[in-house]
């Protein structure tokens, strides 16, 4: 099966979506527009990269979210093939975890595409304006105690200090996106 993929590069406005998020509300790129910098993240329910980093994740949005900064992750995954990763289960997820930022689901597929979203967890970050500015992992490693370099804080802080990220790409890591056939 071919793919149709866009992919999003740096310097590229972000791409809209209107989703449901597990609190029953639809997000679209709009429900943001109050936040200076906007992290879009792919991931999932059953990933063990994706369980790996979400306390890091709330952690994130936590730590940022006074100063203008909002997370939002995205579950593109067949869930027929992968039941663990349905709309129910991922407001199981999100209750379980105690999710502090808007989990959503892309259930055509069409905007884990539009990005060029290859794995979970993978992560975009976009400016003010929409532009993209960092692409990519979160930090160096799966386990936390071993990271060394924090990527997307990093470009979260540059942005914030009205820079550019130093790095603003980087190769993400983790469960491939699971395709529908």
């Amino acid at each position: 099966m071919v793919l149709k993929m866009t992919a999003v590069k740096i310097g590229d406005k972000a791409i809209d979506f209107n989703l449901r998020g597990v609190d029953g509300k639809n997000y679209t790129l709009q429900s943001f527009n109050e936040y200076k910098i906007l992290v879009v993240g792919f991931t999932c329910n059953h990933c063990p990269y994706v369980k790996a980093y979400e306390d890091r994740l709330i952690a994130i949005q936590k730590e940022y979210a006074s100063k203008g900064v909002r997370l939002v992750t995205i579950n593109s995954n067949d869930d027929v093939q992968f039941p663990e990763d349905n709309y129910e289960n991922m407001i199981k997820r999100a209750r379980e975890k105690g999710l502090n930022f808007p989990y959503i689901r892309d259930d055509s597929q069409s905007i884990a595409r539009a990005y060029g979203a290859q794995v979970t967890p993978e992560i975009f970050v976009f400016d003010e304006k929409r532009v993209l500015k960092y692409h990519g992992r979160i930090d160096d490693n799966k386990d936390p105690s071993a990271v060394k370099v924090h990527d997307l804080k990093n470009a979260i802080n540059s942005l914030l200090a009205d820079g550019d990220p130093p790095v603003k790409e980087t190769n993400a890591f983790g469960c491939t996106i699971k395709w529908k056939s």
